[in-house]
Formats: C-alpha cells, structure tokens, sequence
C-alpha cells in the first residue's frame, strides 16, 4: 500500500468513473468497493467508495455528493512514451469529455487529464533556449499533442 492516495470526489458515479478508468489504462484493476450499510449517510446498499489502481497507482473514488467538483487546477498527467499511446490513451479519455489546450483534456466525469509525450520534457529542458521557446510556442499551439511536430519545431524547421 502507497502511502498516499489519491481521492476522488464524484457525485454518485464513482463506480462507474473506477469502471471507466480501469478499461483505459492495461495495468489497472478494481480493489475494493464500500457500499453504505445502515448507518448510512446513503442508501444502504449504494456505493460509498472505490479503490482502483491504475499502472500501479492507487486512487480512491468516493460518492461524496454535489457539493464539489472538479476542475483543471488539479491533474492527472499520463507520461507516454509514442505518438500511438499519446493517440490512444486521447481517445479513450476524450471520450463524452472535452479537449482543452496544450495536451489537455477533461475526461467525461470532470477529471483533467494531461497526456504529454516523454520527449516534451526533454525539449523544454534543452540548455539551447531558442530549441526550448520554439517547442514551447508550437505545444501552445496544439491541443492533443503531436511528437512530429514538436520535434520540428525542437529542430527550427
């Protein structure tokens, strides 16, 4: 067990955003399901809360209610080795969500995803300044995020 954990507050779908994830990502799986018992404060038999992982990293998905909701101060970033996962994991979150900039979108339940190649990163750190600017200008640019591009933009073409 990790020693933290994400929690994620939905309003009455948290089984069904665990569900959602879990079909997205390969390494992932439900671990546990609470359900309200009759001490409540929910309908017995309705889910309280739900741990999940995913690629190793627990999270916990919980019926908190509608007092709250998500927004894109906070993230989750998918680090992704290709263009064909970066393309993947876009569609698949995308899916009833909405694209934002910049290689972020809003998943279907609210939740903010960043999808960001590994390559990325690496150009915005390069000690030559002019490589870092012009990817930084072209990524702000884009909405899903296209390696090709990127890298021409690193190579001043």
């Amino acid at each position: 067990m990790q020693k933290i954990a994400p929690c994620l507050w939905f309003d009455g779908n948290a089984e069904d955003a665990a569900r959602f994830y879990t079909s997205v990502f390969s390494h992932s799986r439900i671990t546990t399901t609470m359900h309200y018992t009759d001490a409540g404060p929910g309908p017995k038999g309705d889910v309280l809360f739900v741990t999940f992982e995913l690629e190793g990293q627990e999270f916990m998905a919980l019926n908190g209610g509608p007092q709250y909701s998500f927004t894109p101060a906070i993230s989750l970033f998918v680090h992704c080795a290709s263009q064909q996962e970066v393309d993947g994991y876009w569609a698949k979150l995308l899916d009833g969500g909405a694209p934002m900039q910049c290689g972020w979108l809003q998943d279907r339940f609210g939740v903010s995803w960043q999808i960001v190649p590994d390559a990325l990163p690496k150009m915005l750190r390069d000690p030559d300044a002019a490589k870092a600017s012009r990817v930084m200008q072209a990524m702000m640019k884009m909405v899903k995020l296209d390696i090709a591009l990127l890298e021409q933009a690193y190579r001043g073409g």
